[in-house]
């Protein structure tokens, strides 16, 4: 003889999704997940309210999934340089900068780049007047030195032997 038994329903239960990737990509983060509740044959979610609140699996987890790369200094170009004709300074940016882009504070000050430098532009002759006007001073053993050792773009040098230098 049959008899008709298990013809109760059961009570609504927790259904999670998939946990999400792990944010952010590197050092400390969470994963996510949807948690439902689904009625005993899973066909249809209920509200949340129906479902045990102390049976429910936890929403999100910590995770890391890599350590980040430590900060490092970041530097600009070389501007332009301070002098019009000779030595002068030239500046640079230079900056503290996480893995992300944001500003940083700890990339140890001994590594930091220069944010100066030395250097030299080079002095054009200004036009004269007339030909005779540039003269050497000194041109019988000192001004072919001077073209030979390159000192023509130092101002002393291009005026003491200006006929020698023009052109160089």
């Amino acid at each position: 003889m049959h008899e008709a038994c298990n013809n109760q329903t059961c009570p609504p239960e927790w259904a999670a999704l998939d946990w999400s990737e792990c944010t952010p990509s590197c050092g400390p983060g969470f994963r996510h997940r949807i948690v439902l509740c689904k009625s005993s044959d899973r066909g249809t979610t209920l509200l949340t309210s129906q479902c045990p609140e102390n049976t429910k699996p936890p929403t999100s987890m910590r995770c890391n999934l890599r350590r980040c790369p430590p900060p490092r200094w970041v530097t600009g170009e070389w501007g332009e340089c301070s002098a019009q004709c000779g030595l002068g300074q030239q500046r640079r940016s230079v900056q503290c900068l996480a893995h992300t882009g944001q500003p940083a504070s700890d990339c140890g000050d001994s590594l930091k780049p220069a944010l100066m430098q030395q250097c030299e532009a080079k002095c054009n002759a200004g036009p004269t007047e007339s030909p005779e006007e540039c003269k050497d001073v000194n041109k019988v053993a000192y001004c072919p030195l001077v073209l030979k050792f390159k000192f023509c773009s130092r101002t002393y040098f291009r005026q003491m032997c200006c006929k020698t230098c023009q052109g160089h």
